[in-house]
């Protein structure tokens, strides 16, 4: 997967490098914070960061009476305190004007509840509260700060799940204005405009990116 977003983003002109990371474990911060500086001096020619998407995906779905404490450990840790201390570990290399992007999803929202993800969709409502957060603290730099709420979207989250159960796409899709689930590029579309000149003037805001997702 690695080798194929590198290739992707090369046969559209760019350059990239991929590290791999597992945010639900925070000793291997420091040694991969030292792989970014090494890939930032070594292919970039350069000490600091413009952007930083914290796109964290892991789930897994246990109503409330059933969840145990490990697994509402790994989500947190994946979900959201990793992403946070990551982020605290990278910031000194984010330049100054520079943006940051958190994934939150719309399971944090009124209209996204869906019974058995209670502990997904509070992760993800912590980084939507964090982000606001961020956005105070790191103004003075002149850094932004957004999340993105994706609604059913098709991805590699829950080992391909749309997929291998394309049986939910259906009704998923009977639930969205635009009458599709999402795919990657729609969310990624919205990242990549918050993290340009064009989102110059939007910081601690929560944008949703759900093709109308529960209207």
């Amino acid at each position: 997967m690695r080798r194929t977003t590198v290739a992707a983003v090369e046969a559209l002109g760019g350059t990239a490098v991929a590290l791999p990371l597992d945010t639900g474990r925070l000793e291997t911060f420091p040694d991969f914070v030292a792989q970014v500086d090494r890939a930032l001096s070594d292919t970039w020619r350069t000490g600091t960061l413009t952007g930083l998407v914290n796109n964290a995906g892991l789930s897994r779905s246990a109503p409330v009476t059933e969840t145990t404490e490990a697994v509402f450990d790994e989500l947190l840790d994946a979900l959201f305190k990793g992403p946070y201390f990551l982020t605290q570990a990278l910031l000194p290399r984010l330049a100054d004007g520079g943006a940051i992007v958190n994934v939150g999803s719309t399971s944090a929202h009124p209209g996204g509840i869906s019974s058995g993800y209670s502990v997904y969709g509070a992760a993800k409502g912590a980084v939507e509260v964090w982000t606001r957060y961020l956005a105070k603290e790191l103004g003075p730099r002149g850094i932004r700060v957004n999340s993105v709420a994706p609604g059913p979207t098709r991805t590699r989250l829950g080992d391909d799940g749309f997929d291998r159960y394309p049986e939910l796409v259906a009704p998923l899709a009977a639930s969205t204005a635009l009458g599709r689930i999402g795919e990657g590029a729609d969310v990624g579309r919205v990242i990549a405009f918050l993290l340009s000149e064009g989102g110059s003037w939007i910081t601690g805001e929560d944008v949703t990116a759900s093709g109308g997702f529960g209207l």
